[in-house]
């Protein structure tokens, strides 16, 4: 026992280590958070009784791996096609809207700098 706390204060001693350790806490709070945000526009009552009238079926073990964010829907039981979904978009607004060409041309010549410089 007096190991582990004594490790627990190197954590906490060592400024880089510290900062990865609350990042990855604050991290953690964001996504117990949003698993309890509901999608807008999702009568959850009615999801409810979807998934009691399908209880032990192969949904109810889908919903028992996703941490029961799917019975409740929320926004993190989407998965990654929020931002797939949004890259999308921002490709098809790039050609319509012309700032939007600008920063993305910007953004590219920034990110070929960094590479130049670390490179040498």
């Amino acid at each position: 026992m007096k190991k582990l706390v004594e490790a627990f204060r190197n954590i906490f001693s060592m400024p880089d280590l510290r900062n990865r350790v609350l990042f990855t806490l604050a991290l953690l709070a964001v996504y117990r958070l949003g698993a309890f945000i509901p999608t807008p526009g999702i009568n959850t009552d009615l999801l409810e009784q979807l998934f009691k009238q399908y209880q032990g079926t192969a949904l109810g073990i889908f919903n028992l791996f996703s941490g029961n964010n799917l019975r409740r829907l929320t926004i993190f039981a989407l998965g990654i096609m929020p931002y797939i979904t949004a890259s999308i978009i921002l490709q098809l607004l790039v050609v319509v809207w012309p700032y939007l060409d600008r920063l993305q041309k910007k953004a590219s010549l920034a990110a070929a700098r960094s590479r130049s410089t670390r490179a040498t």
